[in-house]
């Protein structure tokens, strides 16, 4: 049996500018900004929140099944995918696109300017879940905005029980439409900023959102996670890094953990632990995919973390 992963699959181009862009960018002259900056440093990174999120998974051992759009570039990355022996079943080529790309430049306070390009992900709704057969489990993460509200109407449908994970899609969403998708799903997943936006959109606290769900995750960053489930607040530690590198992917890495844990049964703490060593794993690699442990230094990690068994 099959997680479903529905979400973007991207490319993103990272450029380090050897300064500071308070230097060059003038408060006065904002109205007429036109400026140009040198990059000496630049390389490209495999990323998409599905496709990260189903290569954690693929480290953990579990079987991931990409649902995404891609374009007329996505030769290296299907190549890629072919390599760590992710299937491509429902990986949909949308003629005439790009495949969706972030161009990020980075300056020496670590202060980014970033420009994405959604291309083939503005296609995601051709996609359906129930194409899919042996499906157990999914995740409907950001993607096209038709496509999110479709295949969370589509998992609900099929009776397949989802994480709701709206990420940096939810300003496309109304609070009803967000309240909506919410009720379809078992379970909802969002960091502490994107939590307050949820609240303020649906105009309902985050007890009042963890009543609609099974289970509500709010990431804290260093501070760890909360898990609103079974009438309680469980508190779930951070896992100290080994290196921090590069928080890009984090988010996702802990969505992969989250979903291993509720396929193989495990009760919500040790959900939540795996979750957050998983995200402690990314850290310390650059890019969403660069980052390699074999399953059995997960679980040395894990018990020196929290001192038991993870499998």
């Amino acid at each position: 049996m099959s997680i479903l992963v529905c979400g973007s699959v991207a490319y993103d181009t990272i450029m380090v500018f050897h300064d500071r862009f308070k230097q060059h960018i003038l408060p006065e002259q904002i109205h007429i900004l036109n400026v140009s900056f040198l990059v000496p440093d630049m390389r490209r990174e495999f990323g998409g929140c599905a496709g990260n999120i189903a290569y954690n998974l693929k480290l953990l051992g579990a079987d991931a099944l990409i649902m995404a759009t891609v374009g007329d570039d996505a030769g290296p990355y299907r190549e890629r995918l072919q390599k760590l022996g992710l299937r491509q079943d429902h990986l949909r080529h949308v003629p005439d696109t790009f495949t969706a790309q972030a161009f990020i430049t980075t300056d020496l306070d670590d202060n980014q300017i970033t420009a994405f390009h959604p291309g083939a992900m503005n296609h995601s709704h051709l996609n359906r879940v129930e194409d899919a057969v042996d499906v157990k489990l999914g995740i409907v993460s950001p993607d096209g905005r038709d496509g999110m509200m479709n295949h969370a109407a589509q998992f609900a449908a099929a009776g397949i029980p989802f994480v709701f994970d709206p990420g940096q899609g939810m300003p496309l969403f109304s609070g009803g439409e967000l309240l909506e998708c919410l009720k379809l799903a078992r379970y909802c997943t969002v960091n502490d900023y994107e939590a307050r936006l949820l609240c303020e959109r649906t105009g309902r606290s985050l007890s009042q959102l963890a009543e609609v769900v099974e289970a509500l995750v709010v990431t804290l960053g260093p501070e760890g996670a909360h898990i609103y489930a079974e009438g309680r607040r469980i508190e779930i530690p951070c896992v100290p890094a080994q290196a921090l590198v590069d928080p890009t992917g984090c988010g996702d890495a802990h969505r992969a953990g989250l979903l291993y844990g509720i396929a193989n049964g495990y009760d919500w703490t040790r959900t939540g632990r795996l979750a957050s060593l998983m995200g402690s794993i990314k850290i310390g690699s650059r890019g969403g995919q660069n980052h390699a442990p074999a399953r059995a230094e997960i679980a040395d990690r894990y018990a020196a973390a929290f001192g038991e068994s993870l499998w």
